[in-house]
């Protein structure tokens, strides 16, 4: 796991000297090894973490035999020594073990086809010194980043955008994008907080030559018809076809020159990783999170699954006051808006577990994909004509007025029921984006000044067709497309990077995602079950009590740290009004309003809502107003 960086000049050069200041913003990513390498108008940086072939051949960038071609590469390629037998029919020498070189070759070999090799995540640039053409390519889900910058004079990319922010690139705020980042607590895939900037979708590469950028999308999900996704396998044969899937692809993530763990929440999903893993390894060590509030406790499960596979387990009791002690570390490594709440216990997870392993695997992915979340039985639910909706679509000037909120057991049932009944009366596309989104468009354009409140259709950034009689299966894709691309990805990335610990996702092997989208959504979700297929599979290797649970996020009690340690500096700094009125971004009224909304105890929308503006101010007064 690394950070690269890169820049082609087209008329504006950047000295060695800025240039590694900027690769200096990598890091984190990237701390045992850093290298900046130039050639006539292209300049290639690399910070490196070393996870496999640990010696200093493995350094990058890396160079082929006749030096015509050099790769900078963050990711992994877990089928990397499948590949080097693959290579064997070149007659190629290797000079290193590790799976960067092999990378290398396979693209000289086989060109951007090399591409559909490759099982791991990855964002890697090659450059041609023959030709000076630039090839840049990202993994199919997303998993790791690329940003990049391109006008007349100059064309920049880096895994993060605060390496890009240290060289000489404008900043620009980026109107519709402030709508879209409150409305949803982060920046959708393709979309910048700042003018100009763009990212590299997941599963697109990118070619320059002579100047011009091609960007071309080399990985679409395999989406079988609705006419062809009927049972063509019997649920029986696809659990096992599943199970011996997450196996492989657990096995291949445990391999690496340094210490692996798990992260291990007491859910299914990272219960399933854990079980799997323990298989293949001895001694499995594993990391958990507590609170002292039930609503958001999972210890008694996470040490369940600990017991049952005799992992070595570390628990971590997080306080309110950790939550505060760490929130300047998370803001600060932030280069853009980015409101998950529950980033702070990925960052305090991922900081204590960095003590003892340097990679670990993780749950991510399994909800998209399989159907976890609750929405998803709510999206199910929606399209029936059913007493229960026809009752509820009448019910919504009743329920506005009930305590709906997430701080206790029945706040949260009243805040499902009430979400529900208002997403009933939308179309699917509508009802999808809306029960995706943490505030409401008309909510968001209360805080906003008239110039931010104009906006491009939130269906524009959502390019998967969801209909009133689709598969459940379109949900799950645009699921893919949206939350796991901009949020769950993002968070597990930017939280460990900032850490210096790799994270690996088995569910995103691309063979069991395919597998899981070739079958017919009901093995997904029935009725109130669901990740049906997934829970069906492992019930055998997993504690009873893992079953017939309420899910729990990853959350983080916002209200009582706004409330505790918080305040003072909400109510002295952050509420300024003289600061807040002179960006001319939002209506001061409308920010008070929300915070004394906070104060009565009322529903805990507005804690988001307050969260994401400080996040925003922060980035804001870092990036924006700064020279």
């Amino acid at each position: 796991m690394c950070g690269i960086l890169g820049w082609i000049d087209y008329g504006k050069s950047v000295s060695d000297s800025l240039f590694n200041q900027a690769l200096n913003h990598l890091a984190k990513r990237g701390p045992d090894y850093q290298a900046i390498y130039r050639h006539q108008r292209t300049c290639l940086g690399h910070a490196r973490l070393s996870i496999i072939d640990l010696s200093a051949a493995a350094n990058q960038p890396i160079f082929d035999k006749t030096g015509r071609y050099a790769i900078i590469f963050n990711g992994e390629i877990f089928n990397y020594q499948e590949l080097r037998h693959k290579l064997t029919q070149f007659s190629i020498q290797l000079q290193t073990n590790s799976d960067t070189e092999i990378l290398l070759y396979l693209f000289i070999q086989y060109g951007e086809s090399c591409l559909s090799f490759l099982n791991g995540f990855f964002a890697f640039a090659i450059y041609d010194h023959q030709t000076q053409d630039l090839f840049i390519a990202r993994d199919r889900f997303g998993i790791k980043p690329l940003k990049y910058f391109q006008d007349e004079s100059y064309f920049a990319f880096s895994s993060e955008m605060k390496a890009l922010l240290a060289l000489p690139l404008p900043r620009l705020l980026n109107i519709d994008a402030v709508n879209l980042y409150f409305q949803y607590s982060y920046l959708p895939p393709g979309v910048s907080m700042l003018q100009g900037f763009k990212q590299l979708l997941p599963g697109e590469c990118l070619w320059i030559r002579n100047g011009q950028v091609q960007v071309n999308r080399w990985y679409e999900l395999p989406r079988p018809s609705l006419s062809n996704s009927k049972e063509t396998i019997s649920y029986q044969e696809a659990q096992h076809k599943l199970l011996n899937l997450l196996e492989d692809a657990v096995q291949k993530r445990l391999i690496a020159d340094v210490p692996v763990g798990v992260f291990l929440s007491g859910g299914i999903d990272s219960s399933i990783v854990t079980a799997l893993a323990a298989r293949n390894q001895k001694k499995l060590s594993t990391f958990s999170i507590s609170f002292d509030n039930p609503l958001y406790d999972e210890r008694k499960y996470a040490l369940a699954v600990a017991k049952k596979y005799q992992t070595e387990h570390t628990l971590f009791e997080v306080q309110t006051e950790d939550l505060f002690s760490c929130v300047s570390d998370v803001l600060d490594y932030l280069d853009e808006p980015f409101a998950d709440s529950s980033a702070l216990n990925f960052f305090i997870l991922a900081r204590q577990t960095r003590q003892k392993v340097v990679a670990a695997l993780s749950g991510d992915g399994a909800d998209e994909v399989f159907a976890g979340y609750t929405k998803h039985v709510g999206l199910l639910k929606a399209g029936q004509n059913s007493l229960v909706n026809n009752i509820l679509r009448f019910s919504q000037p009743i329920l506005r007025k009930l305590p709906a909120n997430r701080n206790s057991s029945l706040g949260r049932i009243l805040y499902q029921i009430t979400k529900y009944a208002e997403g009933l009366p939308l179309p699917a596309a509508e009802r999808y984006l809306a029960w995706c989104r943490i505030a409401a468009q008309q909510e968001v354009t209360q805080i906003l000044q008239p110039k931010f409140q104009s906006l491009n259709s939130n269906a524009a950034i959502l390019k998967t067709k969801i209909t009133d009689n689709q598969d459940f299966n379109d949900i799950l894709a645009a699921d893919v497309q949206l939350v796991l691309a901009g949020d769950m990805l993002v968070k597990a990335d930017l939280m460990s990077m900032a850490n210096s610990l790799e994270v690996r996702v088995p569910f995103l092997d691309y063979r069991v995602v395919e597998f899981a989208f070739s079958l017919p959504a009901n093995y997904k979700i029935q009725g109130t079950q669901r990740k049906r297929i997934l829970q069906d599979t492992f019930r055998d290797l997993l504690p009873p009590e893992l079953y017939n649970r309420p899910k729990q996020g990853f959350e983080v009690p916002l209200r009582d740290w706004f409330l505790g340690p918080y305040r003072t500096t909400i109510e002295k700094n952050i509420l300024n009004k003289n600061i807040i009125e002179s960006q001319g971004i939002f209506q001061y009224p409308a920010i008070m309003r929300l915070w004394n909304n906070i104060l009565l105890g009322k529903n805990t929308k507005e804690d988001c809502t307050l969260w994401a503006f400080i996040v925003f101010q922060h980035w804001y007064h870092r990036y924006i107003s700064q020279p």
